[in-house]
C-alpha cells in the first residue's frame, strides 16, 4: 500500500529546503548590507541620494542637535566602529574626531574642498568667542561649488565600496550634480539685482554663500553659534541696522534667538529663520526636505531680507 503521507513529504521536502535557502540567503544579504556613517546633514543628503538602499547610510547626528557641540553616544560609537565608511565634515567641526582613532576608511571632506580664510575681524571675534583656532570658515557646504566636489569624492568612494553598482551610482551623481547646477543658476539669478547688501544673522555661517553670490553678512557670534554677544556687539549691530534700512533679522533652528529677538524689539523688526544647513531639524526630516529643498527656501528669505528684484 502507498503510504501518501510519506510520499507527499518527500515531495515536498526539496521545495522546502530551498524556500529555507533562499530566506536564509536573503537574510544573509540584509546583514552584510554595508554600512555608512555620515556626520553633516549636507553630507548625508549627498551620500544618500547616491547610494539610496544599496547600503545602510546612517546620521551620526541625530536630527534636531547642533553639529557643533555634538559628542556621540556609545552607541552611535558602536554604529562607527561596524561602518566600512566613515564620511565627517572636518574643519573642527565636530569635537570628538580630535582624539579618535578611526579603524576603516575615512573620508574627511575638508581636506578636498576649497576653504574660506577667515578674515581679520572674523579671526578676532572666532578667537575672542573661545572657538576652534584653525583659520577657515568650516561651512563649506553652503557653497554650491564645494557641494559639487564632495559629491564627486563621496561617489568615488562608494563605488570602491560597491564596484558592481559603479553605472548606477555614476549615474545618480550626474542627477545630483545636476540639481546643484540648477539651485547654482536660481541663486545666481535672483540675487544678480538686489536694493540692500547685507543680511544679519544670529550665526556666521554663510560667507561661503555670500562670497559666491555677492552680499555681505552681519552675525552677533563668531562661526559658533554657542558664542556669546556682548552689550557693545549688540549696539553696533543696531546702529548699522538704523543705518542701512535693514528690513529682516535672521535666528537660526540650534541657536539661542534672545538677542537677536531684543534687537529685533529694538529696531521693530522680524526675526526669521535661516538654515545654516550643518543638520536639520526633526520635523524637516519628517517632511524629507533634501539639501536643495532648504536652501531654495533660505533663498526665498534671503531675497526678501536684501530686497531683490
Amino acid at each position: 500500500m502507498i503510504n501518501y503521507k510519506k510520499r507527499a513529504f518527500f515531495l515536498l521536502l526539496p521545495i522546502s529546503l530551498l524556500f529555507i535557502f533562499l530566506l536564509n540567503q536573503n537574510k544573509q544579504g540584509k546583514e552584510e548590507k554595508s554600512v555608512v556613517s555620515v556626520s553633516s546633514f549636507a553630507l548625508y543628503d549627498i551620500t544618500t541620494s547616491i547610494a539610496k538602499n544599496s547600503l545602510k547610510v546612517i546620521s551620526i547626528l541625530p536630527f534636531g542637535v547642533d553639529p557643533h557641540s555634538y559628542e556621540p553616544t556609545p552607541r552611535t560609537m558602536a554604529n562607527i566602529e561596524r561602518s566600512a565608511l566613515v564620511i565627517y565634515s572636518g574643519s573642527g567641526l565636530e569635537p570628538w574626531t580630535h582624539n579618535y582613532t578611526f579603524k576603516q576608511k575615512v573620508l574627511n571632506i575638508s581636506t578636498l574642498v576649497h576653504l574660506r580664510k577667515l578674515s581679520k575681524v572674523e579671526e578676532h571675534e572666532h578667537h575672542h568667542a573661545g572657538e576652534d583656532e584653525s583659520g577657515v570658515d568650516p561651512h563649506y557646504w553652503l557653497s554650491i561649488e564645494n557641494m559639487k566636489i564632495a559629491t564627486n569624492a563621496i561617489t568615488k568612494e562608494l563605488i570602491a565600496l560597491k564596484p558592481n553598482n559603479k553605472a548606477l551610482y555614476k549615474k545618480r551623481e550626474k542627477q545630483y550634480l545636476k540639481g546643484l547646477a540648477s539651485l547654482q543658476e536660481k541663486y545666481a539669478n535672483a540675487l544678480s539685482s538686489c536694493k540692500q547688501k547685507s543680511i544679519v544673522v544670529s550665526h556666521n555661517a554663510y560667507g561661503y554663500l555670500a562670497h559666491e553670490f555677492g552680499f555681505k553678512v552681519i552675525s552677533l557670534s563668531g562661526l559658533s553659534p554657542e558664542a556669546q554677544t556682548d552689550a557693545k556687539s549688540m549696539q553696533k549691530i543696531i546702529g548699522t541696522i538704523k543705518k542701512q534700512k535693514i528690513l529682516l533679522l535672521f535666528g537660526e533652528s540650534f541657536a539661542s534667538t534672545k538677542s537677536m529677538q531684543s534687537i529685533a524689539n529694538e529696531v521693530g523688526l522680524k526675526v526669521e529663520t535661516l538654515d545654516a544647513l550643518g543638520n536639520i531639524t526633526a520635523d524637516e526630516m519628517k517632511k524629507n526636505l533634501s539639501y536643495k529643498d532648504i536652501m531654495e527656501i533660505n533663498l526665498h528669505k534671503i531675497t526678501k531680507a536684501l530686497e531683490c528684484n
